[in-house]
């Protein structure tokens, strides 16, 4: 009797079962694209990118980043904004798996890197529920850039002996649920993402905690890209420093801010520097 039994080979990226021609199983990398400066895109970011057949990308991510992509790749922007969001994370993840499992090689794009506050840790979840390979690609998250760009060290041996990075909003919106205490330490820098409405907020809670009003504060905004622009203030001075500020940008708090090119620094914050150089 004839034997029945599937047999398959593969060809390219097809699949021949029974001499039905179906597409091999495709893959998502979660490609870290850096705070903006396309030159700070990793080169294995670009190797990834180049091979794209999808580009599921962020709002923030730079034209100039986008156009690295094959012109024949599929480009959709899942941008998130305060007020407007173009697709649900739950969506996003459906799309990701979607788009694998038709055999597509389908790189998320994220603004910063995908481990630091850009979901790509449920992106992953997602794809490992689903059986999709994923494959994550690290990037320079905005902090390094913010710091680097600003001369101001996030680490520092006289200043600052430990940095943390955290959120400026709850997962569901409103204010972010940490210990304060523990953040109020001196020489410890402080990184807040998407924390620019919440600056009140966290100053006073930072504040509440013990840390010096006079304690050095940072604002950078759009950092590394050609808009850069940085305000140095205090703690005490945050809240009304961040009203100025209208673009995606990043609050540092800690002494060894004091370093920062930003123009003139507040009397306080010279006091400060004064002491870090000593």
């Amino acid at each position: 009797m004839p034997n029945h039994e599937n047999r398959s080979k593969r060809s390219g990226s097809f699949v021949l079962l029974n001499g039905a021609p179906k597409r091999a199983a495709g893959a998502v990398w979660l490609v870290g694209a850096g705070p903006g400066d396309p030159e700070l895109l990793t080169i294995k970011a670009l190797k990834v990118l180049q091979a794209a057949e999808v580009v599921v990308h962020d709002g923030l991510v730079s034209d100039e980043i986008l156009d690295l992509a094959p012109a024949s790749a599929r480009r959709i922007s899942v941008a998130k904004r305060k007020s407007r969001h173009s697709y649900s994370q739950d969506e996003i993840n459906r799309m990701l798996v979607a788009f694998a499992l038709d055999g597509l090689k389908v790189v998320r794009l994220k603004g910063g890197d995908p481990f630091i506050f850009g979901r790509g840790g449920e992106e992953l979840e997602a794809c490992r529920e689903a059986r999709v390979e994923c494959q994550v690609v690290p990037g320079v998250t905005a902090a390094l850039a913010a710091g680097a760009g600003a001369g101001a060290p996030l680490t520092h041996r006289g200043s600052a002996q430990a940095v943390t990075f955290v959120t400026g909003h709850a997962a569901k919106g409103g204010e972010p649920d940490l210990d304060w205490e523990s953040l109020a330490k001196p020489n410890l820098t402080v990184v807040i993402y998407m924390g620019v409405s919440m600056a009140g907020p966290i100053a006073a809670r930072l504040l509440g905690a013990g840390r010096a009003g006079s304690t050095p504060a940072l604002i950078v905004e759009n950092a590394s890209r050609a808009d850069e622009r940085r305000v140095l203030t205090t703690l005490a001075g945050l809240p009304q420093a961040a009203e100025s500020v209208s673009g995606p940008a990043l609050l540092i708090v800690g002494e060894a801010m004091a370093l920062a090119h930003a123009g003139q620094a507040p009397p306080q914050v010279e006091a400060v520097l004064r002491k870090v150089r000593a």
